[in-house]
C-alpha cells in the first residue's frame, strides 16, 4: 500500500459560505436522480461523447494511481494530468482559480465531504447525470445521494471511496477493552491519547455529546447551535490535557503507536491495518455511540475543458474491479459493494477488514463529513424553519483555540 498522505482536510478560514439560495443557483442545469426523488433541470448530457484526449485532475495523491489509471488511458485516449492536493482547502482554492469559477484549467476534483458543499455553493462544479454511470445503481444506498454531494435531488458528482473514523487501541495496554468514545474524554489514559488535528474533529465530540447529554438536543453533529457548539468546545478543552498528540497525517499516528508514545486514539482502518501488519497488538472498534466518517466524490468543474473524458473517468472508477484496486492502493473502502470479491482476490480478507461487508444498517451509524453552515436545520429536508448554527469559520477558529 502507498502511505496515506491526505487528511489535513481544512475547509479554509475566511471563506464565507452562502445558504440555500446559492445551492439552488449553483452549477449548470441537468437531470439528476435521488434514491427517492428525481429532480429534472435542463442541460445535462444524455450520452457520453468522444473523448477530448486529456483529463486534468485535482486529486488526493494516488487517486488516479497508474496501477489502474493506465488501462483507462489506453481504453479512452484520455491522458491524465494530475495535480495532487494536500488538503480540502487547497482543492477548493485550485478549483476556484483554475477549475470552476476560474480559468477552466481543471476537469475534476476528488473532493471530500468537508469541501464538496462549498464547491456546490460557490458554483464551482456542475450537476452530473448519474444515469450515464451504470455502476451508480449498484452503490451502497448511503452513497448514491448523500447530503455532501446531492442537493435538492440534484447530483453534483459521483461518490468514490469512504472510511469510518474508528477508535483504535493497543490491546496490551488498554484493559478492559473500550466500548465507547468516553475513553478519549476521561483521565484514565491521560498522556496516551491521540486525535486528528482537524477542525472537523469537533463533530466527533458533538456526536459523543448527542448520546451522553441528550438534553442538548444535538441531532446532527455538523449543525450546532451556539449552545450546542459551546458545550462541544468545552468538552474538547477538557480533553486537551489528556491528549499526547494531535496527528496531522496517518503516518504520524502509525509512528506514535509503533513507538509506544500513545495507546488509544481516533483513527481510520488504514492505520489499524498498517500496525497489524507490523505484528503490533492493535485493534479498532466502532463505538456504541456511532462514528463520523469521510467520503469522497469525483466532481466535474463548471468550466471543465474535457467533460467527456470526465464522464468516462467517473464511469471507469465506479466499476467493481477499479474500486477494489483503488481501495487497496490508498487504504479505504469502495462505495460499490460488488468490489468485495475483487478486493479479497487481491488481498485475502480485505473486504471485511475495510468494512465493505457490513449490513446496510451499519451506514446509519456513520455521520459523514459535511461543511457546517450558518443556515442549517434542514438535514431532514422537512424542516420548515431555518436554524442559526455555527459555520466552519467559527469551527476553525475555535479548534485553533483548543489545540493552540
Amino acid at each position: 500500500m502507498r502511505p496515506n498522505l491526505r487528511r489535513v482536510a481544512a475547509l479554509g478560514a475566511g471563506i464565507l459560505l452562502v445558504g440555500a439560495t446559492a445551492f439552488a443557483a449553483a452549477g449548470c442545469g441537468g437531470s439528476s436522480s435521488n434514491a427517492n426523488t428525481r429532480t429534472t433541470v435542463s442541460g445535462l448530457p444524455q450520452s457520453i461523447g468522444k473523448g477530448e484526449g486529456a483529463l486534468n485532475l485535482i486529486e488526493w495523491p494516488y487517486y488516479s494511481d497508474k496501477s489502474f489509471a493506465d488501462k483507462f488511458e489506453q481504453q479512452t485516449g484520455c491522458t491524465i494530468r494530475r495535480k495532487d492536493a494536500g488538503s480540502s482547502n487547497q482543492m477548493v482554492a485550485l478549483m476556484r482559480t483554475g477549475g470552476g469559477g476560474g480559468g477552466g484549467q481543471y476537469d475534476m476534483v476528488s473532493a471530500s465531504g468537508d469541501a464538496s458543499l462549498r464547491l456546490i455553493a460557490g458554483g464551482d462544479v456542475r450537476p452530473v447525470n448519474v444515469d450515464l454511470i451504470p455502476a451508480w445503481k449498484d452503490f451502497i444506498p448511503a452513497f448514491q445521494s448523500p447530503a455532501h454531494n446531492t442537493v435538492g435531488g440534484v447530483h453534483y458528482g459521483v461518490s468514490l471511496q469512504w472510511g469510518p473514523n474508528t477508535l483504535m487501541y493497543n490491546t496490551d495496554k488498554i484493559k478492559p477493552a473500550p466500548k465507547d468514545w468516553s475513553i478519549l474524554y476521561e483521565p484514565t489514559y491521560r498522556g496516551q491519547i491521540t486525535v486528528p488535528n482537524n477542525p472537523i474533529q469537533i463533530a466527533d465530540a458533538a456526536l459523543y455529546l448527542s448520546k451522553t447529554k441528550p438534553s442538548l438536543g444535538i441531532t446532527d453533529p455538523y449543525e450546532l447551535t451556539q449552545e450546542q457548539f459551546d458545550a462541544t468546545i468545552d468538552l474538547l478543552k477538557q480533553q486537551k490535557p489528556l491528549v499526547k498528540t494531535y496527528w496531522n497525517y496517518a503516518a504520524d499516528e502509525i509512528q506514535a503507536f509503533a513507538q509506544g508514545d500513545v495507546s488509544v486514539g481516533a483513527s481510520w482502518p488504514y492505520q489499524t491495518l498498517q500496525l497489524q501488519a507490523k505484528k503490533l497488538p492493535i485493534t479498532e472498534i466502532i463505538p456504541r455511540q456511532g462514528v463520523t466518517g469521510w467520503a469522497d466524490t469525483w466532481m466535474v468543474a463548471k468550466r471543465a475543458p474535457h467533460p467527456n473524458c470526465a464522464y468516462m473517468w467517473m464511469k471507469y472508477v465506479s466499476t467493481p474491479q477499479v474500486q477494489a484496486q483503488q481501495a487497496l492502493v490508498f487504504g479505504e473502502t469502495p462505495v460499490n459493494p460488488n468490489a468485495c470479491p475483487y478486493m479479497n482476490k487481491l488481498e485475502a480478507g480485505s473486504c471485511a477488514k475495510y468494512h465493505l461487508n457490513e449490513p446496510e444498517s451499519f451506514y446509519s451509524t456513520i455521520k459523514f463529513w459535511k461543511t457546517p453552515v450558518a443556515d442549517c436545520g434542514n438535514s431532514d429536508d422537512s424542516a420548515t424553519e431555518d436554524t442559526n448554527c455555527m459555520d466552519y469559520n467559527q469551527w476553525q477558529k475555535s479548534w485553533t483555540e483548543v489545540t493552540g
